[in-house]
């Protein structure tokens, strides 16, 4: 059982920057794949981004490449979102998600993949 405890929402003018944080309870943690999502107001919702167990590798959704970057620190049992170049379509609920690592981080791009999310915390981007 893996419990996620997202923090570092606000809000924020649009080209500034936040990074979100991912607290992650549970044991071996550098065996699950994690990933970011978000919630836009009236829209489905979209995968940010994904990073192994081991944080080697990374996949990231084709719109937010370059501004979005994903890390984690397993010692800490942690994982992180910097966002920079924040626009107002960032305006979203996040979402934290844990899965264990089978495949490729390529393969954990839709939300049917993973088993355990945090709460979500919200990040609003003013113009």
């Amino acid at each position: 059982q893996v419990q996620l405890v997202e923090s570092g929402g606000g809000l924020v003018q649009a080209g500034g920057s936040l990074r979100l944080s991912c607290a992650a309870s549970g044991r071996s943690f550098s065996s699950y794949a994690m990933g970011w999502f978000r919630f836009p107001p009236g829209k489905e919702r979209e995968f940010v981004a994904t990073i192994s167990g081991s944080g080697a590798t990374t996949y990231y959704a084709d719109s937010l490449k370059g501004r979005f970057t994903i890390s984690r620190d397993n010692a800490k049992n942690m994982v992180y979102l910097q966002m920079n170049s924040l626009k107002v379509e960032d305006t979203a609920v996040y979402y934290c998600a844990a899965t264990l690592e089978r495949y490729s981080s390529s393969y954990y791009y839709t939300t049917d993949k993973y088993d355990y999310w945090g709460q979500g915390t919200q990040v609003t981007v003013s113009s």
